[in-house]
């Protein structure tokens, strides 16, 4: 096998994997398409660009997804210490201003002598270790010819981008700063509250809002965790309330009282001059978007820096088309990031992580890796590998996956920090099997918890 490796795509999971890969002093031919190829969600050319919310969720570290950066930190992940770096106030969340965030990525790639970043399009699958990173909207020639390649029918979804508004048109006589738990950060979040008829009100504006594609949203390959806001309204006129506008841990400094529902607003920049609203991915016409989010008490005179916006993404059907370390049977092709159906921020950069780590293994001729499936990435790696999976759609890290726990049951809480500690505990026995693999060129331990 060659020495050199070809890493398809510049979004989350290729910059990591470029990375990590050249940590291990391993030649990366990166090849990224924009700015002269066509990504309609992107609106720059740097390198894990982010396009819908600038939140990589939560840091507590009995969560599922505060337990993958706590893995990816023992893998030493590259972008996540570049993540941490240029970190806005969240709460309990880990959110990046996106700008200084993609931009770091980029100078990062740029400044590595063993990476080699070609701006040009891949039409077709070259020879040799290849990683295609090409993410869920990966050029029409290339997912032909990864269609071709896999054998089976690509499947398709809709993945959805919050608006934002900026900072100084939100009315703060009414919208507040308050977390929704105390010790998640100081008052991170701006609140919108509402009571009954206004919500009321909200909610059936919403449903009956004129959408861009009217019919596209009933049919099933709809990824849940995306659906947008005026689909979640539609199934009730309490859902929104008891999802993304819970009032839950939130009190109206003007009454005292906790609000009959509330719109989150988090920041979006280290500067706090523009807000997304959280939970609010949308299909709705710009002139809708304006109309109906100006209902929320404070967004009255809003004014917005960018409108919600859907976008076509596709994934190949991993449990039927991947082996279990997301390669391509009988090829030297592995895959990595959301095209794999491995739905999230950081789960793209966990997936780049572990593309790299194989791919140096079987450069080495060493075994591939395979992270416990008691962790929070293992778990799901094994789930979209699972041929008992079917139908396939995609997922994010999330207890539901993790084998059980022996033992009595336990309440919620406990058993999350039980789920969390078990995971650290086996994923740190596995590394410790295999020191050379997660070290760099010069024998290094490539992280650690501490990061």
């Amino acid at each position: 096998m060659s020495s050199s490796v070809v890493v398809i795509g510049g979004g989350l999971a290729g910059s990591e994997c470029a990375l990590s890969l050249a940590a291990r002093g391993i030649d990366v031919r990166l090849y990224e398409q924009r700015p002269h190829g066509n990504a309609p969600a992107h609106h720059t050319a740097d390198l894990a660009e982010l396009v819908c919310s600038n939140s990589l969720k939560s840091l507590k570290p009995e969560s599922a997804a505060g337990l993958l950066k706590s893995e990816l930190a023992l893998m030493g992940s590259r972008l996540m210490r570049i993540a941490r770096q240029c970190a806005v106030p969240a709460g309990g969340a880990l959110a990046v201003d996106r700008t200084r965030f993609s931009e770091a990525v980029t100078d990062a790639v740029l400044a590595n002598p063993l990476i080699e970043l070609v701006r040009e399009e891949v039409c077709e699958l070259p020879g040799g270790p290849v990683v295609v990173a090409a993410g869920p909207l990966c050029s029409p020639a290339l997912s032909e010819a990864l269609s071709e390649l896999v054998g089976t029918d690509r499947l398709a979804f809709f993945d959805a981008a919050a608006p934002v508004v900026y900072a100084d048109s939100i009315d703060r006589s009414i919208a507040f700063s308050q977390s929704r738990y105390e010790g998640e950060g100081d008052g991170d979040y701006l609140n919108c509250p509402m009571d009954k008829q206004c919500y009321e009100a909200f909610w059936s504006e919403l449903v009956d809002a004129q959408r861009v594609m009217a019919k596209e949203f009933e049919q099933k390959d709809l990824f849940s965790a995306c659906q947008p806001v005026e689909e979640v309204a539609r199934k009730g006129v309490n859902t929104l309330r008891f999802g993304a506008l819970k009032p839950v841990g939130i009190v109206d400094p003007a009454t005292g009282r906790r609000p009959w529902a509330v719109v989150q607003l988090r920041a979006e920049n280290s500067q706090q001059s523009a807000y997304n609203l959280v939970g609010f991915q949308t299909n709705l016409t710009w002139g809708e978007q304006r109309r109906v989010f100006s209902m929320i008490p404070g967004l009255e005179d809003a004014e917005f820096a960018r409108f919600g916006v859907m976008h076509r993404n596709t994934f190949v059907d991993a449990p039927r088309a991947l082996d279990k370390t997301f390669a391509i049977p009988g090829t030297q092709v592995r895959l990595a990031g959301q095209i794999t159906g491995t739905e999230g921020y950081v789960e793209a950069i966990a997936s780049g992580a572990l593309a790299a780590a194989n791919v140096a293994a079987e450069l080495r001729g060493d075994e591939v890796v395979r992270l416990p499936n008691t962790g929070a990435f293992g778990s799901l790696v094994a789930y979209a590998t699972d041929p008992q999976t079917d139908p396939y759609q995609p997922m994010h890290v999330n207890y539901g996956i993790v084998p059980p726990l022996e033992g009595g049951r336990l309440r919620k809480a406990e058993r999350y920090r039980a789920y969390a500690e078990r995971a650290l505990h086996d994923l740190k026995e596995y590394l410790a099997l295999r020191p050379n693999l997660f070290a760099d060129a010069d024998g290094r331990p490539l992280g650690t918890l501490d990061e």
